[in-house]
């Protein structure tokens, strides 16, 4: 595996050097301003990447507004409330992305986080208590727990809302294959495991950010004036 010098050596010769690699990285929140996202912007978050899946984010930004009025401004509480046959009339309601799996796993993920906070800490505080040398688990407990929240949409709103971390995007995960950590994009236990190591080696070689990592790693594959998949996962935080 090489260090990150020498990949940042790489993505610096593609890109034109090493600012031009590193310029509009952003800076990740810490864990107390985590903590103090709103519940309703973490939802918001989710609702924004699973329903940008698979149709134009043009779409969904043109009916956000539209969006948040119908979900209760993602209200975790006033959500649990809805009597019987709201979900329903959700589907159906013009001003949404009219997917019942969608509007399931929004209302799923609203009872996800609801129960954490319940359970233990505000949704936030867990997220932002979570270390980021075991980014990994995070990522896999929103698979496990939350709805759609696999693949990188759960990674995609984590970045989005702050968090430090990484990206399973295609260039990242053609970067790890390059490296000989992983053989394909990560799907078991292991795997995660090998990633999440290989991420540690180069924060304890670089001092540097795990979004910061992850970005590197992108650009380490592209020439200059192509633009990585990394730089685009939520051109703005949700609401």
């Amino acid at each position: 595996m090489r260090s990150y010098d020498e990949i940042l050596a790489i993505a610096a010769d593609r890109k034109g050097g090493v600012d031009a690699v590193l310029a509009d990285i952003p800076r990740p929140r810490s864990a107390d301003d985590l903590a103090a996202i709103p519940e309703d912007r973490w939802l918001a978050a989710f609702a924004r990447g699973i329903l940008q899946a698979g149709i134009s984010w043009k779409v969904v930004d043109a009916k956000w507004p539209g969006i948040e009025e119908a979900f209760l401004g993602f209200d975790v509480t006033a959500i649990a409330f809805q009597p019987p046959g709201w979900e329903d009339d959700l589907c159906t309601d013009t001003r949404i992305i009219r997917s019942p799996p969608k509007v399931r796993a929004i209302l799923h993920n609203a009872e996800f986080i609801r129960r954490v906070r319940d359970e233990s800490v505000r949704f936030g505080r867990r997220v932002g208590d979570w270390p980021e040398d075991d980014f990994a688990g995070l990522v896999q407990w929103l698979q496990a727990e939350g709805a759609r929240l696999g693949g990188n949409t759960g990674a995609y709103a984590l970045r989005s809302l702050g968090k430090d971390g990484f990206l399973m995007s295609r260039d990242v995960v053609a970067r790890l294959v390059a490296e000989g950590v992983i053989d394909k994009a990560p799907a078991s236990k292991k795997a995660w495991a090998a990633v999440q190591e290989a991420f540690n080696t180069w924060q304890a070689q670089s001092g540097q950010s795990l979004t910061t990592i992850s970005r590197v790693l992108a650009q380490s594959l592209y020439p200059a004036g192509t633009v990585c998949a990394e730089h685009s996962p939520y051109r703005r935080a949700p609401g």
